[in-house]
């Protein structure tokens, strides 16, 4: 096959010559220290202790989910100190996509790319969902008056698009800001649920349990695979720091402490919710509730002063909807700053430097998948559940691509520059997997869900096609394909330019 000036072949791709001002036009501003990238993890997160999360005991019981808890803390502990070390490698933007390129090439980097953006825009859209649900029963609660779901769903998108788009550090600054109000909510349930008299130990254990099973585990040992998806909620997003890693000040250093010290909060307040939530409304009750902390201040303080409260919990739900929306944007940005997306998904705001145009398209996605949800499911309960496990289902493969990932660049870049290393190096990368898999498993035993599986496996084969006969043949040299094709020797874009290997590659010496 001739080659152009303008095009070469390389590692199975074709690249195209990026035209004058390509980069100017998708330009991001670095904004974040370790407490804006801490404030962005935990935001991302905080939403899941506030709902979601309790669907798992439904499954479990509390003793089944208590398991799954445990299980996952080790599992992120594995997954966040491999991705420390890899995004300390490569800081910029592409995150997932950016490991599994370098490690599985051009083919693996869309699988994982594609596996987060499903997991970022769905998980954006059950924070929608939940928040419609919180906002709504508050505006009732306080004046009698009730919105249709899909217009709150409008609202919260608009507004948040509107957020994201104004400047990076508006959403990190933000994030700080609802990370400590969620989290200071998440403390005085605590406080209350201790001392008002309503928690009881007795609660935690009343799901009658099944035909020769315990009260510990009413559903049996394997339920605990189905409630694994759901316990996810307690951490789900954190793993979005290295796609902030180009509006980082330091990410070799700040991204693994930003990480370490997000870890240890969102177990803290798991631990909070998944015992005295769960313990002053009742297993049973938990297991179906909407709006569990909600549900929690009822019986504690009764409807109209939890109207109140509602409305500080819904800060909660609004601080993931802020960081989750900066995970999709940044991950779609940085695809189709690749070509493996459409081109025009990556520009960014000439003021604001941010990818706008992937906010919107992302926030039309995840819309579009609640009302069909929705319309469905036949109530208002599926929606949020069946999204929520789509969500899941990115996630987890996105993992264990990943820790494949790790594993592989562990040997296939063994000089790399590696400023930060795992500290349970290949064993971590394994565990991580290998829970990750479980979970997969759990998703794919659970027939509620068997349908939302199936779409996601169809929306794979569609946009593989399109990358077999488009997209592959239109890459662009980005920072993520830059440092897999030198073999990890250039890093840093914007301290290296964002077109370091073009003359080496179109002049044909690469």
């Amino acid at each position: 096959m001739s080659q152009s000036s303008d095009s070469r072949r390389v590692a199975g791709a074709t690249y195209t010559r990026a035209e004058t001002g390509y980069f100017e036009k998708r330009t991001l501003k670095r904004s974040a220290g370790v407490w804006g990238l801490w404030g962005l993890a935990v935001a991302a997160v905080i939403s899941g202790d506030f709902s979601g999360w309790n669907f798992g005991i439904g499954f479990a019981g509390f003793g089944g989910m208590l398991i799954a808890f445990v299980i996952l803390v080790v599992m992120y502990y594995g997954l966040t100190f491999s991705i420390g070390e890899m995004a300390a490698a490569m800081p910029h933007t592409g995150g997932a996509y950016s490991f599994a390129r370098s490690a599985l090439g051009p083919w693996g980097g869309l699988a994982t790319g594609l596996a987060e953006t499903i997991e970022y825009v769905a998980t954006t859209a059950v924070v929608v969902y939940f928040s419609g649900q919180y906002a709504d029963a508050a505006l009732s609660l306080l004046t009698g008056v009730s919105l249709p779901s899909f217009v709150w769903w409008l609202i919260l998108y608009a507004v948040f698009i509107a957020l994201n788009a104004a400047g990076a550090n508006i959403s990190f600054v933000f994030a700080i800001v609802v990370s400590i109000i969620s989290i200071a909510i998440i403390v005085v349930f605590g406080v209350m649920a201790v001392f008002s008299g309503q928690f009881s130990w007795d609660s935690l254990w009343d799901i009658a349990p099944a035909a020769g099973e315990s009260a510990f585990l009413p559903f049996g040992i394997w339920s605990i695979l189905l409630a694994l998806p759901f316990a996810m909620w307690f951490f789900l997003g954190i793993e979005e720091l290295p796609l902030a890693a180009e509006e980082s000040h330091n990410p070799a250093r700040d991204i693994p402490r930003a990480g370490l010290w997000a870890r240890g909060t969102l177990i803290v307040t798991g631990l909070i919710v998944l015992f005295l939530n769960t313990g002053v409304l009742g297993a049973e009750a938990t297991g179906a509730s909407l709006e569990p902390l909600l549900d929690g201040f009822r019986t504690m303080v009764g409807d109209q002063a939890a109207a109140i409260l509602a409305l500080l919990a819904l800060v909660g739900l609004l601080a993931s909807l802020m960081g989750i929306m900066f995970a999709y944007g940044r991950n779609m940005y940085s695809l189709s700053r690749a070509g493996y997306y459409p081109r025009w998904l990556s520009l960014t705001g000439k003021k604001s430097q941010t990818p706008w145009v992937a906010l919107v398209f992302g926030a039309v996605l995840g819309f579009l998948a609640l009302v069909i949800v929705q319309a469905a499911g036949g109530d208002a309960s599926p929606a949020g559940a069946i999204v929520l496990n789509i969500a899941v289902w990115g996630a987890v493969l996105a993992y264990f691509l990943q820790m494949v990932s790790f594993i592989v660049l562990r040997r296939k870049f063994p000089n790399a520059n590696r400023p930060y290393k795992s500290p349970w190096g290949l064993f971590g990368a394994y565990s991580a997997a290998i829970i990750a898999a479980i979970v997969f498993v759990g998703l794919l035993v659970n027939p509620a869900y068997l349908l939302a599986i199936v779409a996601i496996i169809v929306v794979y084969a569609v946009i593989f096609i399109g990358f077999a006969l488009y997209g592959r043949n239109r890459l662009i040299l980005s920072p993520e394909e830059e440092y897999a094709l030198s073999g990890g020797l250039h890093g840093d874009p914007q301290a290296e330019g964002y077109d370091a290997m073009e003359k080496e590659v179109f002049d044909g010496t690469k």
